[in-house]
């Protein structure tokens, strides 16, 4: 069997959704449809927060930023699956490959922090209402920001380049609808110990987050149970009910999917979980925050009026 490393011309073969021909056009109407609506949706959040004064505040900040990674988000996977379902061309060469892994987990890992930032800023806002302007203030939220950022975009390196030293051995067939990295992995003629021990360290990223929130929230919900009216709990929940409604989305199915002995993974049983974080979720998130939100609301009622 012939290996094939980085000097050979290495094209992969992606299994994509389904691969009854029947299926092809009904889910390519139905990806096209999700995919714009998430470019709209989020792209209508970012207009409506950047054109209104009363939305510049750290919350709205955090989810201008927000809006921009689901973009992104769904941009890295979403035009290849509709590539593939509209001509049935499942080929992605190694290069689109690595580079569709090094940005996939750039914005997995960007939306984690964000949200981690988000909860912090929640857990600010609700615990300790008094200080909340120094303590967020614009230079706080920028550097916050900036190191989620920064974080993100180095996170994926050394994986990235590990992978690129790998040799495989055909079939090159990926069972899913993008560069799964333990898809990929399984592919390989070498032993690939390192880059799973880097991938535990990589994920150490989102771990460390998921705690976090946790214990924002619980600092949040404590504060919350303590006010004595219930139109105030009632407000206090109100503050954070989007933003906890998109966390338990989000990390509910990637937990869901990832947190499980790597033997008993498998890529069939994993691709609707992916479908749900990497296609829905990012479809979702701006009705979430703009149905819940009377400030997002009004804003964007204004927007339109004005127009």
């Amino acid at each position: 069997m012939e290996n094939l490393n980085i000097s050979t011309t290495i094209t992969f073969l992606l299994q994509g959704i389904s691969e009854d021909p029947d299926m092809q056009i009904p889910l390519s109407a139905a990806f096209w449809l999700i995919y714009l609506l998430t470019l709209a949706g989020n792209i209508v959040i970012i207009t409506v927060i950047c054109r209104t004064p009363a939305l510049h505040k750290p919350m709205y900040f955090f989810l201008c930023n927000l809006s921009f990674i689901d973009i992104s988000y769904s941009t890295v996977t979403q035009p290849k699956l509709l590539f593939m379902l509209l001509t049935g061309d499942k080929a992605i060469e190694f290069a689109a490959c690595l580079a569709q892994f090094y940005f996939f987990i750039t914005f997995t890992c960007a939306e984690m922090l964000i949200l981690t930032v988000m909860a912090y800023d929640r857990y600010v806002a609700i615990c300790h209402p008094l200080t909340y302007p120094f303590l967020m203030n614009k230079k706080t939220c920028i550097f916050l920001t900036v190191a989620s950022w920064t974080i993100s975009l180095l996170d994926p390196v050394t994986h990235t380049v590990s992978i690129s030293q790998l040799t495989f051995c055909p079939p090159l067939l990926i069972n899913h609808f993008y560069c799964d990295l333990s898809v990929v992995l399984r592919l390989s003629c070498k032993d690939t110990f390192l880059i799973d021990i880097l991938t535990y360290f990589g994920s150490m990223v989102g771990c460390c987050a998921f705690i976090c929130m946790i214990i924002s929230y619980s600092y949040i919900i404590s504060t919350v149970l303590k006010i004595k009216s219930g139109e105030g709990r009632q407000k206090g929940f109100s503050t954070c009910g989007s933003h906890l409604i998109v966390v338990l989305l989000y990390y509910g199915t990637i937990l869901t999917t990832y947190l499980r002995p790597s033997s008993q993974y498998s890529s069939s049983k994993g691709k609707p979980f992916s479908v749900i974080y990497t296609v829905l979720i990012p479809m979702v998130n701006p009705f979430i925050y703009t149905l819940r939100n009377r400030d997002v609301k009004k804003a964007f009622g204004k927007l339109l009026k004005i127009n």
